[in-house]
This record gives C-alpha cells, sequence and structure tokens, in this order.
C-alpha cells in the first residue's frame, strides 16, 4: 500500500484557499463565521 496523502500547495490552495471561498455566496458565509470568531488564519 502506498501513503495516501501527497500534498501540493497549489492544488490545497485552489481547493480552500480565499479566492475560491470567496467565488461562492456559501464560502463567503465560511469566512464572515470565521472572522466573527476571531480566526487567525481565515483561510489558507
Amino acid at each position: 500500500m502506498s501513503v495516501t496523502y501527497h500534498p501540493k500547495k497549489k492544488k490545497r490552495a485552489r481547493t480552500h484557499g480565499f479566492r475560491k471561498r470567496n467565488s461562492s455566496a456559501a464560502g463567503r458565509k465560511i469566512i464572515k463565521s470565521r472572522r466573527h470568531k476571531g480566526r487567525k488564519r481565515i483561510s489558507l
């Protein structure tokens, strides 16, 4: 068996990054809720 997680910075940013989150209404809601909670990082 092989290891299942092969991290790639570009892939991660494009899937979970700020611009991706900001591109949908649900994503903007996530950013808003994380800001409201006082998260140090609101997205990748």
